[in-house]
């Protein structure tokens, strides 16, 4: 066996999935690990994580477990369209960018209408657009409005944005989906409750992310709506996400809801993103492409200076309009931070 080497363990700032599971997660995993239980989400755990989400988003809405944010995007959506209707998205979006055709799989064909946007967020326009564009049988029917909260860009939508895309959306018959991937981020940044930025703005379901929230895996699927959640468990079956040991997936959201970790994780990585944005300001030559609203940064910088960063062993993507994204997760360490500011300083001198 390879060994790992340490510095292969150091702190990365590629992405929140990098990071390992936070102790809440871990701590509730262990208490779970105790005899036996019935499988198949028929157990206390998972009655009590469900029940965990009711009373934190203040409403009785359906849960269902599922092990990534594709699955819960997918299936969710799926839930909402007919093969033959369309989903409104951005073009940022990571249901068009990043999950190989999922949506268009599991619902049997509807397709992405996509919105072109510079920051990441949909608007009530551009939404209007889209629905209106083509009312012809020959065209895909517009059925549902998809956001990303917190968005790819790192950009946040406020309780006026959501409800203004929710207008748009009851105006067209449209069903409203949030990929929550960060929405833990997302409530952290604005301070604003969970019930306020989901279905008291108009939010039929939301995907509730996990993994980049300080879990090992798992995210959850909340319907507000209720009705939109028929069979949802048969298609959770059908695409292998029904879990067995089902108490693995549920007891993470157990330790990270009851005792609050989820908003606390989410406040320190951004405060670590606003820490790390103020830092860089002061280097010449490095500038912030997107405000810094939850917990990413996305910087532009000379060619010349990525490369040099990347030769010191430092991790970043620049696959979003080829500005350097750095990510912050629950466990982000200031040094560390301070050890890449420096690093980026050293290679912007450099190369000036």
């Amino acid at each position: 066996m390879t060994a790992i080497r340490p510095e292969e363990l150091l702190q990365q700032f590629a992405s929140d999935n990098y990071a390992g599971i936070c102790p809440a997660a871990a701590s509730a995993t262990e208490a779970a690990n105790q005899g036996h239980v019935t499988s198949y989400g028929d157990d206390p755990w998972t009655e009590r994580a469900s029940n965990a989400f009711r009373e934190l988003f203040e409403t009785d809405c359906e849960v269902f477990f599922v092990f990534n944010g594709t699955a819960a995007n997918s299936l969710a959506l799926a839930s909402l369209c007919q093969s033959y209707h369309g989903v409104i998205c951005c073009d940022s979006a990571h249901v068009e960018t990043d999950e190989c055709g999922a949506p268009e799989f599991f619902s049997n064909g509807s397709k992405l209408l996509v919105a072109q946007h510079v920051d990441g967020k949909l608007t009530p326009e551009a939404i209007r657009e889209l629905a209106t564009k083509r009312q012809d049988i020959h065209f895909p029917k517009p059925r549902v409005v998809t956001i990303t909260q917190s968005t790819e860009t790192g950009r946040v939508y406020t309780v006026a944005e959501l409800r203004a895309i929710s207008q748009e959306c009851k105006l067209h018959g449209l069903y409203m989906h949030m990929d929550g991937a960060r929405f833990a981020n997302a409530c952290a940044a604005l301070q604003c409750t969970p019930a306020e930025l989901t279905w008291k703005s108009g939010v039929d379901v939301l995907c509730f992310g996990g993994t980049k929230n300080g879990m090992a895996v798992g995210e959850a699927v909340l319907f507000f709506n209720r009705s939109l959640a028929a069979d949802f468990d048969y298609r959770c079956k059908q695409a292998g996400q029904l879990a067995s040991k089902m108490r693995f997936l549920a007891a993470p959201w157990v330790g990270m809801l009851e005792g609050g970790a989820w908003l606390r994780n989410a406040a320190h990585a951004n405060k670590s993103a606003k820490y790390f944005a103020e830092r860089v300001a002061a280097i010449p030559g490095i500038r912030l492409a997107t405000p810094v609203e939850a917990n990413a940064a996305f910087l532009e910088a000379p060619e010349a200076v990525l490369t040099s960063l990347r030769e010191r062993g430092w991790r970043f993507y620049t696959f979003i309009g080829g500005a350097a994204r750095f990510m912050f997760s629950w466990d982000a360490d200031i040094a560390r931070i301070d050890a890449l500011c420096r690093d980026l300083a050293e290679c912007a001198a450099l190369r000036s």
